[in-house]
């Protein structure tokens, strides 16, 4: 029966014995119903190659096996899987998920007549998986049953729309400087160490505090769920933000992929595609899904590992030349769709790690011409103690104000412009000379700000508290009282719930800051400043 099946593996294989071995038994096997089977000829750094397999596909799932010598019968491992990367002339190139000990020359291949799909649903929220959809934290209980394709097109214009809806991270610095809308994707870069992956475990944390702080009565549709990617992550690192996540009361509904450093380079290559695939489940189903890929440096690094063991060809870095369509086809699946699909959305936090600043390297510069902005955090302001560690001249949101509600609008270009001044006088201060009047304020209200700005980890704010605390530091409440930033800013958000709680609620409801709401903040912010005397 797989006679004609074979016989393109037995015409190229004349004179090797081991194939013409491993034919004529296929040839025996009577019982054998699958399609396409092919043997392996070679294994090594998790490269498989294969003979047969005439009509498999590229990204298709193929399984492992191998005959039994007790009853002569063909058994499969579902624990051995592979994909297929490669087409050649006359052999496949497969790269192996999991433990390359385990496939060996002379091992029967089986397509499964699918793309590479991970299953998807509620039931993963709160879980740990692999990116092959495998439960890691040992429960077995309770998986999904349905299945979707970690590789699909990116929604086209017509299935979007603008971006309108403000995705609050809870951090000063970029919900007032840097906004990210519902569907955007805004990158996060700098060098190890700077803060990075805090940031986007601080936006997890807000999403939960933002939807408990909602009137709005269905929960779940306007909860953000999120999905974190850790690619060449520490397992002890990932198990802290697993904690973390814990301790905030956020883990259910949050997805953790990992994809380690001890997993191999193809489990990482496709850890991203498979937490965007969780994502647009809920975003298709009219809900709204964050997704952060920590980071993406690192799923380049093993994209290239595998393209050099496959023999594609080099280019730039070493890294094959479709290395930019890796990232583009994984962040084009963020989306805003239209309200005929639901209006559901994608939020997309990718992650790059720099090497000494340098983000003219070719993975940074890639993604940054791909996405909708970047948060640029510069090791120098991180040891200078500025948290989060944002360069303020160099992040931009290419969303800009349309994914900021009224209120902020209102005080950001004031922000804006009062820090760009202070950026440009800062050297004059350092130098302790006399200054003018106009300069020394400029200065002062610079140094008040960028105080301001600072913000403890793990300690996101609601934004009606964000605008508060700026608005004070704007109309300049706080020059001369630099010392006192940090005390008032603590109080001064429970002294209005307490006092003056009308002026939070009217922010909320009304999205904006009226006059007398301005005159309220500015009284009740100078009535506290006089405790402090």
């Amino acid at each position: 029966m797989l006679a004609g099946v074979f016989s393109s593996i037995f015409n190229r294989s004349r004179g090797n014995k081991s194939i013409l071995g491993f034919a004529s038994t296929i040839k025996k096997k009577k019982t054998l119903n699958y399609k396409e089977i092919g043997y392996v000829y070679s294994i090594a750094d998790g490269i498989a190659r294969v003979y047969g397999l005439k009509n498999v596909q590229v990204g298709e799932m193929v399984l492992f096996g191998s005959f039994s010598n007790i009853d002569d019968n063909l058994k499969i491992n579902n624990n051995i899987k592979g994909m297929v990367l490669n087409l050649e002339y006359k052999t496949v190139g497969i790269v192996v998920f999991g433990n390359e000990n385990s496939v060996k020359a002379g091992m029967i291949v089986i397509r499964t007549n699918s793309i590479v799909a991970i299953t998807v649903g509620e039931s993963w929220l709160g879980r740990v998986i692999d990116p092959l959809g495998q439960p890691i934290d040992d429960n077995i209980s309770n998986l999904p049953t349905l299945s979707r394709r970690v590789e699909i097109k990116a929604p086209g214009i017509i299935a979007r729309e603008s971006i309108s809806e403000s995705l609050s991270t809870g951090l000063k610095a970029v919900d007032s400087l840097i906004p990210i809308g519902k569907g955007q994707r805004e990158l996060i870069i700098g060098d190890r160490q700077t803060g990075k992956t805090a940031i986007a475990i601080d936006t997890i944390i807000n999403q939960q505090l933002v939807a408990n702080n909602s009137k709005n009565t269905d929960f779940s549709k306007h909860l953000v769920y999120s999905i974190y990617v850790g690619i060449g992550q520490k397992r002890s690192s990932i198990v802290q933000i697993i904690n973390r996540l814990k301790i905030a009361n956020v883990f259910n509904s949050c997805t953790i992929i990992a994809a380690t450093a001890s997993n191999s380079a193809p489990l990482q290559f496709l850890a991203p595609y498979s937490g965007a695939t969780i994502g647009e489940y809920f975003r298709d189903s009219g809900r709204h899904a964050l997704v952060i890929y920590d980071d993406l440096s690192k799923q380049a690094v093993a994209y290239r590992q595998m393209s050099l063991l496959l023999r594609r060809p080099p280019g730039r870095e070493a890294y094959p030349g479709d290395v930019f369509y890796i990232h583009s086809r994984l962040l084009e699946r963020a989306a805003k769709l239209s309200k005929s699909l639901g209006s559901g959305s994608l939020t997309a936090l990718p992650i790059i790690e720099t090497l000494a600043g340098d983000v003219s390297a070719y993975i940074p510069t890639n993604v940054i011409s791909i996405t909708d902005g970047q948060i640029f955090l510069e090791t120098a302001l991180f040891h200078r103690g500025q948290r989060p560690a944002i360069s303020v001249g160099l992040s931009v949101s290419r969303v800009g104000s349309a994914a900021q509600i009224k209120a902020m609008k209102q005080i950001a270009g004031n922000l804006k412009l009062s820090l760009a001044q202070f950026r440009d006088l800062e050297a004059f201060n350092s130098f302790g000379s006399d200054l003018d009047p106009v300069t020394t304020k400029q200065i002062e209200r610079g140094l008040v700000l960028t105080k301001i700005l600072n913000q403890d980890q793990y300690s996101p704010m609601l934004v009606e508290h964000q605008i508060l605390i700026l608005f004070v530091g704007i109309s300049g409440v706080l020059d001369r009282h630099l010392f006192l930033v940090k005390r008032f800013e603590k109080l001064y958000i429970s002294f209005i719930k307490t006092v003056y709680p009308f002026i939070i609620e009217s922010i909320k409801i009304n999205k904006s800051i009226s006059p007398f709401i301005s005159k309220a903040i500015i009284l009740s912010s100078l009535q506290l400043l006089k405790l402090f005397a």
